[in-house]
């Protein structure tokens, strides 16, 4: 039951540690520095652990952005120093520089932990899925263990890609990761020790090593982590010192050189050569030129060459691979990167990386050596092609094709590759030197170049600076130009709106003046209209009152006119009565007038007469009153007649 539940916690383990978290600090993640081009001087690297006990740094080269780039990284343990256990995410292959000290590994491959020494010279590699630590040893001459490491991802194919978490985790930060309940199930340990490990202060990468009865205490929890991990019940990496079960490595150092004469020596380790290689798709190389010599031009037909100086200075020579120089790549990151002719100086630490394709050339000066190691990628088997010297490749080929491909003679042709017998490392004497006054002549001309460029930017930026202040300068003088012209527009516009202003108050005023004499005149009609209304109705109160007047008149003379009449009617009446009266008188009389007959109708003729006149008089006389009653409304006329 209880083996039951372990196995079942130990794959819930497992599951989940497959699926951590990527770690911080220095858990193998540093990016290092990248290289666009084919050098990167040693002070470039980046540091990503540094402890009093030791160092580690990273840097990423590129090869000239063809592939990608390749993540290495530069382990330095002081003596008795221990870089604490991690899980390996990439294949690792180093190479021991200084120093000695002990490799202990374990993975899936292997039943029991493995314990390597380490020398200087040695070459080995980890596989990913690999839990390992390193210890370096405190000799006498207290020499620092220095590891020069290369991590790729050969299994995938992909030498050059790098692991999403990093090259290795740190297994403390992975131990961590887990909830305190799934560590006390896997482990099968009290709650107290869980609590003691996972609030322990985090230590750094780099520690003493203190080799005590109380360090396998220290670090019990981790072996028996690594046992439970690796399935191991009966061994812990901690007890391969006691037990002394070693492992071999391939020492560069100690194996025969592939080719080796005066100018120097060379050395390539394959998976040929060393049984743990196999599959790892990376080999390892040393050079070692003596003074004035020079690797013979050549290239890379499978691999990428990624080389560390580990002693002295030289000159490179890279020749562009491309049918014209300066053409950019057509890989993905072209973008970057220009094929070019290339020659530079390296010396002690610097990392140079020469692609396939490309040829080279390696060259010491004639004041000391030039030693080199690095790694070369490739799938295959790879033979550099040498151009010169007893192994040329141009000496397999036809003559009178090789002369035509040169547009010379068979002749000259034969002259040019017949004199090196030397193969490989050849003397060179001065070339490094040669190589080196080129290049500071090529700086030179550079800076030159990029001096005539500054200045010639500097007169183009002043003359852009002249042309832009013209340009501001008319720009102004436009602008004040328009401003003065918007300056009398707008005195124009605005005398112009004074005047319309101007004429609009006057008209405005005409308006109002015209309103007011409209007004004026409106109001005096109305004022003669209301005076002729009051004229009118005084008229008509008058013509009321007149006529009023003229019925009282006209009844007053009505009633004259009826007195009138009875008056008359009375005198008529009494003259009809004196008439009688005179008749009668006549008559008594006529007898006693007819003697006086005569004298009477005289009298009478005067009468007539009289009465004529006196009727004239009063027919003018009504005339008269007729025209006053006409002119005066009539009244008086008719009292005329009467």
């Amino acid at each position: 039951m209880f083996k039951k539940a372990f196995v079942s916690a130990l794959s819930l383990f497992l599951f989940l540690l497959y699926f951590c978290l990527r770690v911080n600090g220095w858990s193998g993640n540093g990016n290092g520095v990248w290289s666009s081009g084919p050098l990167l001087p040693k002070d470039k690297r980046e540091t990503i652990v540094s402890t009093e006990y030791g160092k580690i740094s990273a840097a990423r080269v590129s090869d000239w952005g063809r592939r990608g780039c390749y993540h290495l990284q530069f382990f330095t343990l002081e003596p008795n120093s221990l870089f604490l256990p991690v899980l390996l995410h990439m294949d690792m292959v180093f190479y021991v520089h200084t120093g000695s000290g002990k490799l202990n590994w374990v993975n899936e491959d292997e039943e029991k932990p493995r314990l390597t020494p380490l020398r200087r010279g040695d070459v080995y590699r980890l596989k990913p899925g690999s839990v390992f630590y390193l210890r370096s040893n405190l000799e006498a001459e207290r020499e620092k263990l220095r590891i020069y490491a290369i991590f790729v991802n050969s299994e995938d194919g992909d030498l050059n890609g790098e692991s999403w978490n990093g090259a290795y985790s740190s297994i403390s930060d992975l131990v961590r990761g887990f909830d305190k309940k799934v560590l006390q199930a896997a482990f099968q340990v009290p709650e107290e020790l869980i609590e003691a490990i996972t609030n322990a202060t985090k230590p750094p990468a780099i520690v003493h090593d203190v080799r005590a009865p109380t360090k396998k205490n220290l670090w019990g929890w981790e072996a028996r982590f690594l046992k439970a991990f690796m399935g191991s019940q009966d061994h812990s990496m901690y007890d391969l010192d006691n037990k002394k079960k070693a492992d071999k490595t391939f020492n560069i150092r100690d194996a025969d050189p592939d080719v080796m004469n005066c100018n120097g020596r060379a050395l390539t380790v394959t998976n040929k050569d060393m049984k743990v290689l196999k599959g790892s798709k990376i080999g390892i190389f040393m050079v070692n030129l003596t003074k004035g010599s020079m690797m013979g031009p050549h290239w890379n037909p499978m691999a990428t060459e990624i080389a560390v100086v580990i002693e002295g200075e030289g000159m490179v020579r890279v020749v562009c691979s491309s049918n014209s120089t300066n053409s950019k790549s057509s890989s993905s990151n072209s973008s970057k990167f220009e094929c070019e002719n290339r020659r530079f100086r390296v010396e002690k630490g610097d990392i140079f990386v020469v692609p396939r394709f490309h040829p080279m050339a390696q060259m010491s000066f004639n004041n000391g050596s030039l030693v080199f190691m690095g790694f070369s990628t490739a799938s295959k088997l790879n033979h550099p092609q040498f151009l010169a010297g007893g192994s040329s490749v141009l000496r397999t080929l036809d003559k009178n094709v090789l002369a035509a491909a040169f547009n010379v003679s068979n002749t000259t042709m034969d002259q040019f590759l017949t004199p090196q017998r030397e193969s490989i490392i050849l003397d060179c004497t001065s070339c490094a030197e040669e190589e080196a006054r080129m290049m500071e002549e090529e700086i030179e001309k550079q800076r030159q170049e990029e001096e005539e460029c500054r200045k010639r930017k500097e007169e183009e930026e002043a003359a852009r600076k002249r042309k832009e202040e013209e340009e501001a300068a008319r720009k102004r003088e436009e602008e004040e130009e328009a401003a003065r012209k918007r300056k009398e527009e707008e005195e124009a516009a605005r005398k112009r709106e004074e005047e319309e202003e101007a004429a609009r108050k006057k008209e405005e005023e005409e308006a109002a003046r015209k309103r007011e004499e409209e007004e004026e005149a409106a109001r005096k009609r109305e004022e003669e209209e209301e005076a002729e209304e009051e004229e009118d109705r005084r008229r008509r109160e008058a013509a009321a009152e007149r006529e009023q007047e003229e019925a009282a008149r006209e009844e007053e003379e009505r009633q004259k006119r009826e007195r009138k009449e009875e008056q008359y009617e009375k005198e008529k009446r009494r003259e009809e009565e004196d008439e009688a009266k005179a008749r009668k008188r006549e008559e008594e009389e006529e007898e006693e007038e007819t003697k006086e007959e005569d004298r009477r109708r005289e009298e009478a003729a005067e009468r007539e007469q009289e009465e004529a006149m006196r009727g004239e008089e009063e027919r003018r006389e009504r005339e008269k009153e007729e025209v006053k009653y006409e002119i005066g409304g009539g009244g008086e006329g008719r009292r005329a007649e009467y």
